[in-house]
């Protein structure tokens, strides 16, 4: 399935369910950092070795957060006029002006302590 078949999916899906009505922006930016909070709570008191193992065996509902998380955003995008393929192809020429290969290979610095 491709990126706009799936957009094209939840909007069928919220039109069928007449939920355009509550899809205001603020509503759906809060949908989305819920859903976000949602992927981080699988993770919370977790790290190393215990971390993956229970990422390993919970694949399925991470998965399943990671597509609600994708859901709005697929929805944001729609109903701003945003595309999405446009829009990351641009934001990659803009990451990797920020964090070139020679400066940015192997460290976690923001751009502007580069």
């Amino acid at each position: 399935m491709t990126l706009d078949e799936m957009q094209q999916a939840w909007l069928e899906f919220r039109r069928e369910r007449n939920w355009e009505q509550f899809h205001d922006p603020k509503s759906q930016a809060i949908g989305l950092v819920l859903e976000a909070a949602e992927v981080a709570e699988h993770m919370q008191w977790h790290t190393g070795d215990d971390l993956q193992k229970l990422l390993d065996e919970n694949k399925d509902k991470l998965g399943e957060e990671l597509v609600d998380v994708l859901s709005w955003v697929l929805l944001i995008a729609a109903d701003q006029g945003i595309d999405l393929p446009a829009a990351f192809e641009a934001k990659m020429k803009k990451n990797a002006a920020k964090y070139p290969v020679e400066k940015s290979t192997g460290k976690a610095t923001k751009y502007t302590n580069l």
